[in-house]
């Protein structure tokens, strides 16, 4: 893809999920984290997509039986709702439970750019 053309967000997260489906079946699960954290990022200001990444983060945790990360994700859910309506949403935030649900995070150029953002809007300068 060449970086002046940016797939849609639709068409972004069906590869992505397409591509941690494929992971999953391959049972090459970080790879399929990593779909799903890419998706999560650029679902996250969507309500219905946003939920959507978090249901599909339960069900890799559940398969996998990583405990932390079930609870992690049911938290998650139930918060997801939350920071949509209030418009409070840790940018760049992968979703995982390794991270906290209130941390901003970088987020990788390809994402910035179908995001219509520029990588130095991403995070706020440090001071």
């Amino acid at each position: 893809m060449n970086s002046n053309t940016f797939p849609s967000r639709d068409v972004f997260l069906a590869e992505e999920y397409r591509r941690a489906a494929d992971a999953l079946d391959e049972q090459n699960f970080e790879e399929a984290w990593h779909h799903l954290e890419r998706a999560h990022v650029v679902a996250q200001d969507r309500w219905g997509p946003h939920c959507v990444s978090h249901w599909r983060m339960l069900e890799l945790a559940w398969r996998t039986r990583d405990w932390r990360e079930v609870f992690g994700q049911i938290f998650r859910l139930f918060l997801a709702p939350v920071g949509n309506i209030t418009g409070r949403l840790p940018i760049g935030n992968s979703g995982r439970s390794n991270v906290s649900a209130f941390a901003r995070m970088e987020i990788e150029p390809e994402i910035s750019g179908l995001l219509g953002q520029s990588p130095a809007q991403d995070l706020p300068a440090s001071k």
